[in-house]
């Protein structure tokens, strides 16, 4: 693939105006000449790009994401901003780590959240540790500077750079608590504790609250820890940097005064504060300009605890620190002081008895008149004579905000001095490692004087950066005649230039401060006329007296008001000599004038390769006023700070302020990205990736590692080809190394790779020693143990043996006197089970014969009675009837007398019914032989059902032709029932027929009789041939009536017959996988046969069964004759009125009469129908019972009720089978668990099954004595539920006695059969 081509699903970076660079995917292929990319954003959204086709720049490649979240920015595949801005991100928001290598660059972003990677284990697990073997920490920093001080003897420096707020102070306060930990002091002078106790103090004097920041540093310092030849902690020593004075007077919105200030108010309530007059914070003019007082999280009133305690540790004297106090005291007492404007402000003045005024010129010792006087005049010295002149209300306020931050300076560098002074030693300084803490780059809406020095440090400070990181580099590899190619970087030397060379800002500020008369309107213009062509300095369109300068981190404008007044910093001589005279000697020694050019810190004998001068520059009074400038003073110790650094090896931490908003763990990638592109770290991945940066010279690296190499190139003279020799057998990349001409080069890791081998090798032979020694050690322990273990085994083995054995022969005699126990309390239980049964199963059988008999003779008392009540009955009723009967034969007369001269149609209707009487003889004869048929069939199946009830066994074959043979035999019943349906509609059509024929013959013969009254014998032997045909044709509609009976009897014996065979089939199946899944059962059912031979009465309750379903058809056939007798009577009344509605007004007496006489005649043989068909009803029961048959019909109704009476029989006895099989079945299934004996004792407790027989004279037990024949379901006794056998109630239940048999099971439930 080419370089210009990128391919479908490649990841790229590109600019975002929120998130700085945005990930995206091509999803199409990109050639070279495409104008734009076709991308896929993050969020799905597609995205075309724009491509420079002049330019020809693509897009940032993005690492695979296996490299993202490395600790090391170098070991990237790509590098280039994003991918080392999307690093950062994810290690510090996805992983919560801080710290990030940048090759030689340590990149520490600010939680703003306290973390426990600090505590004192964590030092010691970094302790010794190459840099690259653990994660990133401050901690690995300085152990590396700490480590190349011991092995290359070179003084170390750590330079701590970053903006207001990103973590320096915290960062350089743990790399100074690491060296006072690893390098702690041989000797008890306890300096490694007073090193650490120098931060809390320089906090509260130095640091203050910023709208960035809530403890940023207002100062700069280099702490130089020295170290003796042990390399232990010996001393230390301080340098300040530009303390931030304008502070003390003024603070921007939501910032605060140094710390100091408020701490001392917080704890102005102790009792020896009382005599400071301080209250709140609130109450004074120099710590409430800010707002907010206060700070989140942080007690001022602690810290001050803290910074006491820090005091006395590192040995200030309790007077020293009172007085110290009441200076800070006065400072803020002099903030409150009310100056009164006099002559329209040319002239002020300050009461007497101002409290504030007084409380300031006690607590410092001073005159309180000369005081109130000076602050409110000036003295001006001429060459003549000397003149008092007063100051407007302008200067006096200017004045005294300068004579407090003069007070302040002098305080702070007092308390810098003596802290020196304690960590000061008089042993010889071997070496030292310097940690500097200063000041970031800072920008605000507003920049004065202060920002321009800050900003001027910053660019001093990355000036060094970029001499060290890529200038020296290059230049070392040409001079050493390594292969290099020359990169280009960033310079910022001509900014530098414009700010401190000849005629540059510093100078003319410097110089526009003699003029007597300058301004900085003035300063400006010069500004304006000498740089306006400079690169880096610009003039802003809308202002004149502002100016623009651009750094190498942003560009930043200055406003110039107020430069020259804080350059000058004056403080008038009147005032500092009133302080010089002070009652308090402290306050005097602070303004007394220092001699010229004092070093902090003297010039020691050996100390190796740099002389340490004072930081801070000889104070001297060639003037009235103080004639060196501020940023004069600050140029020469940013001079002397360099020279400091370039003679040390440096170790850089760029810290990194993720928000500005200071929350925690959130990034914001416009805030970072404009650090990363200030503070170098591009540059550094750029060069570091390409470059060497550790190097050794041949000697050092043959000493170091000789133990590494053969003795066979030992004996060598020339080191340079041992060295050669050996690096070429280790590192099998020739890339990584290169040989200079005094000098070896290596990459990245590769010396610590060699310092592993070295431990290794190290390690290997420790490890052999100590395998040796120890390996004779334990074989010496092992031979003593392995013995007294034998003993102690010979002993024990042979105790648990003679127990072993004791514990046997126990066992056996236990289990032997266990074994007699049972059976013979097993045998006496049986015994007396057994008696008690026997015992009560005579009384119970007794008891049972007895009652059975009385109950026997209560109802053969019963039937006695009811025969002769039902005789009497009888006789009554037929009285009655013989009476109506009588009553019509009378109406019958009258009736013969009107049916006159009928004989024609008589005779037509005869021929008629001979020829129906002719079908239904056809029709009889049909059925007779159908009947016989279904008898034979009905034999065939009993004897098949027989057989199969002596083998016991089931076919599945046989089961399904009976299925077969029993579906035939109900189509046949359905086709006769069918014939039977179509017969009797044919019968009823030609009834109503032959009863309309008959009224339309005797109703005209009825009119006409009215007036011929001589056809009387007519009608009379027409009524007689009438009569004889009514006669003939009830007798034929009764054999009709009979004839069907007894097929509706058929009928539903079959239907009965059918029903009890199929759930015959199914209870035999039920036997069968019954009888399957428990054997045991047939032991049972043989038992049950036992039980049940000791019932002789059984059989007669299986005929009562069979006569029960008859009685019950029987009832239905009454049922269905009271049908046709409604329907009967619905077409007389039916015909009642239509012969009402057709008769004329004229006959409607004769009329009436005849319908009276009708309705009385068909009354009387409508009672002879009733008789007759109660008498047959009898007559059928009768024959029944008797088996006696008169004719072809009676005999086939026998044989059917033989054989449905057999095949009841037997299906009464196959459920009362299936029912006390399925007890059985659920009961052994319940106590299956139980074993052998649970079986034993179920077959004792069948021996009480008993049987219970009573007679029923008045109610019904199969449907729980219900009398309204509705058949209600049966009893439920403890859960059990069984149904009757589908008959309901009739009056022959309280006629027939019939023998009810139960069982009584051993929980005492009843189960009806």
């Amino acid at each position: 693939m080419a370089d210009d081509e990128l391919p479908r699903y490649t990841r790229v970076w590109i600019p975002d105006p929120d998130e700085v660079w945005r990930s995206a995917e091509i999803i199409k292929d990109y050639k070279e000449g495409d104008k734009s990319l076709q991308l896929k954003l993050e969020d799905e959204t597609l995205y075309e790009y724009p491509i420079d086709l002049q330019g020809n720049e693509l897009p940032f490649l993005r690492n695979p994401d296996i490299l993202v979240g490395q600790n090391d920015l170098t070991a990237l595949s790509y590098l280039h901003e994003p991918a080392v801005l999307h690093n950062l991100k994810v290690r510090f928001l996805e992983s919560n780590h801080i710290y990030t290598y940048c090759g030689i660059v340590l990149v520490a972003i600010n939680p703003y959240e306290q973390l426990p990677i600090y505590e004192q284990d964590v030092i010691y697990a970094y302790s010794g540790q190459n840099m690259g073997d653990m994660d990133p920490h401050i901690f690995a920093v300085a152990e590396e500077a700490y480590k190349q001080m011991a092995r290359d003897e070179k003084n170390q420096s750590i330079i701590v750079s970053g903006e207001s707020g990103a973590g320096k102070t915290v960062s350089a306060k743990y790399a100074m608590r690491f060296f006072a930990t690893v390098g702690g002091s041989a000797s008890e002078t306890n300096i490694e504790a007073k090193v650490l106790a120098s931060s809390p103090i320089m906090e509260a004097i130095g640091n203050a609250k910023t709208t960035r920041n809530d403890n940023s540093s207002r100062f700069g310092k280099y702490i130089q820890i020295g170290f003796d030849k042990r390399y232990h902690i010996i001393g230390a020593n301080m340098r300040t940097y530009l303390l931030e004075k304008s502070r003390v007077v003024f603070q921007a919105e939501d910032e605060r005064n140094y710390h100091i200030f408020y701490q001392l108010c917080a704890s102005s309530s102790l009792p020896e504060f009382k005599d400071l007059g301080l209250t709140c914070a609130e109450d004074f003019f120099y710590t409430s300009q800010g707002g907010d007082t206060s700070i989140d999280g942080v007690d001022d009133a602690d810290d001050f605890e803290k910074t006491r305690h820090a005091f006395t540790l590192l040995g200030v004297k309790e007077s020293h620190q009172m007085t110290i106090f009441r200076i800070i005291a006065a400072i803020l007492h002099l903030g409150n002081l009310e100056i009164q404007g006099e002559r329209d402000g040319e002239a002020c003045s300050v009461s007497s008895e101002d409290e504030h005024l007084s409380n300031f010129c006690s607590l410092l010792g001073v005159e309180h008149s000369q005081m109130q006087h000076w602050l409110c005049h000036r003295k001006l010295v001429t060459t003549a004579e000397t003149y008092v002149k007063s100051m407007s209300l302008h200067q006096v306020v200017n004045a005294r905000n300068a004579l407090a931050k003069h007070i302040y300076a002098q305080l702070f560098n007092w308390i810098v001095q003596h802290i020196n002074k304690a960590l000061h030693t008089t042993v010889k300084q071997h070496s030292f490692i310097g940690v500097l803490d200063i000041y970031g780059f800072e920008t605000f809406e507003v920049n004065s004087f202060e920002q321009f020095c800050i900003n001027y440090a910053n660019e001093k400070l990355q000036q060094q950066f970029n001499s060290h990181v890529f200038k020296l580099e290059q230049e070392e590899y040409m001079k050493e005649g390594i292969p290099w190619t020359l990169i280009d970087f960033y310079d910022n030397q001509p900014c530098i230039d414009l700010i401190e060379a000849k005629l540059g800002i510093l100078d003319l500020l410097d110089e526009e401060c003699k003029v007597p008369k300058g301004t900085d309107q003035n300063w400006a213009q010069k500004l304006y006329d000498r740089h306006a062509t400079s690169q880096h300095f610009q003039k802003p369109r809308m202002s004149n007296t502002s100016f623009i300068i651009l750094h190498f981190a942003d560009k930043v404008e200055y406003q110039s008001e107020g430069f020259l007044e804080k350059n000058r910093d004056t403080v008038y001589e009147e005032q500092i000599n009133i302080l010089k005279a002070s009652k308090v000697k402290m306050v005097a020694d602070l303004f007394q004038e220092e001699k010229e050019a004092v070093p902090a810190t003297a010039v020691r004998k050996g100390t190796p390769r740099i002389s340490v001068r004072s930081a801070r520059p000889a104070f001297k009074a060639a003037n009235k006023e103080h004639r060196k400038t501020v940023g004069h003073q600050f140029r020469n110790s940013l001079h002397l700070l360099m020279e400091t650094l370039n003679a040390t090896t440096p170790h850089y931490v760029r810290c990194i302020k993720p928000n500005d908003e200071k929350l925690p763990f959130k990034f914001d990638p416009k805030r970072a990205v404009q650090q990363l592109r200030a503070c170098g770290v591009l540059e550094t991945i750029r060069i570091s990736a390409a470059g060497f940066p550790s190097r050794w010279s041949y000697p050092d690296f043959f000493n170091r590692y000789r133990v590494l190499m053969n003795k066979r190139d030992l004996c060598k003279n020339d080191k340079r080809q041992i060295c050669q020799t050996l690096l070429e057998d280790l590192i099998k990349d020739p890339d990584k190394f290169q040989f200079g001409r005094t000098k070896i080069f290596f990459r990245a890791g590769q010396v610590a790779y060699l310092e592993k081998l070295r431990a290794d090798k190290f390690r290997a032979a420790t490890i052999m020693i100590q395998k040796t020694v120890r390996g004779w050690l334990q074989r010496a322990k092992y031979q003593r143990l392995r013995r007294a273990t034998l003993t102690l085994q010979c002993y024990a083995r042979r105790h648990l043996a003679r127990r072993l054995f004791e514990h046997l022969r126990r066992t056996r005699a236990a289990i032997i006197l266990q074994k007699q126990y049972r059976m013979l309390r097993m045998r006496q239980a049986f015994l007396r089970v057994r008696n008690a049964t026997l015992t009560i199963q005579a009384f119970a059988r007794g008891m049972f014969v007895r009652r059975i008999y009385h109950q026997m003779l209560v109802e053969h008392k019963a039937t006695i009675l009811q025969k002769y009540a039902r005789g009497w009955l009888a006789r009554t009723r037929a009285r009655r009837q013989l009476q109506a009967l009588r009553i019509e034969a009378r109406s019958a007369q009258h009736l013969k007398k009107l049916n006159i001269g009928m004989e024609n149609k008589v005779v037509q209707l005869q021929r008629k019914v001979d020829e129906q009487n002719k079908e239904n003889k056809l029709l009889n004869e049909q059925l007779s032989m159908l009947t016989s048929a279904h008898s034979s069939e009905v034999e065939k199946l009993k004897k098949e059902l027989q057989q199969y009830q002596q083998t016991q066994q089931g076919d599945g074959n046989q089961l399904l032709s009976l299925q077969e043979e029993m579906e035939r035999l109900r189509m046949e019943l359905e086709r006769a029932h069918g014939e039977r349906e179509v017969m009797e509609d044919s019968h009823s059509k030609e009834r109503d027929l032959l009863r309309k024929v008959r009224l339309s013959v005797c109703l005209p013969q009825v009119v006409s009789s009215g007036g011929c009254t001589g056809e009387s014998s007519h009608f009379t032997t027409l009524k007689g041939s009438v009569s004889e045909e009514n006669i003939q044709m009830k007798k034929e509609l009764e054999e009709e009536r009979s004839r069907y009976q007894n097929l509706v009897k058929e009928y539903a014996s079959l239907e009965q017959r059918y029903d009890n065979l199929r759930d015959e089939m199914t209870i035999i199946k039920v036997m069968k996988l019954e009888l399957s899944l428990f054997p045991c059962a047939l032991d049972l059912i043989k038992l049950d046969t036992e039980v049940f031979s000791f019932f002789p009465l059984l059989p007669a309750a299986m005929d009562m069964t069979l006569f029960l379903k008859l009685q019950k058809r029987v009832r239905e056939l009454e049922l269905e004759r009271r049908k046709l007798q409604a329907q009967l009577e619905k077409k007389e009344q039916e015909i009642k009125k239509s012969q009402a509605r057709d008769e004329q007004c004229s006959i409607r007496e004769a009329h009436l009469a005849f319908q009276f006489c009708k309705r009385q005649e068909l009354e009387s043989e409508n009672k002879k129908l009733k008789n007759e068909l109660n008498e047959l009803r009898k007559a059928i029961a009768d024959h029944a019972m008797q088996n006696n048959s008169s004719n072809d019909v009676q005999d086939s109704y026998n044989l059917l009720l033989n054989q449905l009476k057999s095949a009841n029989e037997e299906l009464e006895v196959r459920k009362e089978e299936v029912l006390i099989l399925r007890s059985q079945i659920m009961k052994a299934a319940q106590q299956k668990e139980t074993g052998e004996n649970m079986v034993k004792e179920r077959v004792m407790d069948f021996l009480f099954l008993l049987p219970l027989c009573w007679w029923l004279p008045e109610q019904c037990h199969f449907c729980s004595g219900g009398q309204d024949g509705t058949g209600r379901s049966c009893r439920v006794v403890q859960g059990y539920r069984r149904s009757c056998l589908g008959m309901r109630c009739s009056p022959w239940h309280f006629r027939q006695p019939r023998i009810i048999c139960a069982m009584v099971l051993p929980e005492g439930a009843y189960l009806h059969t």
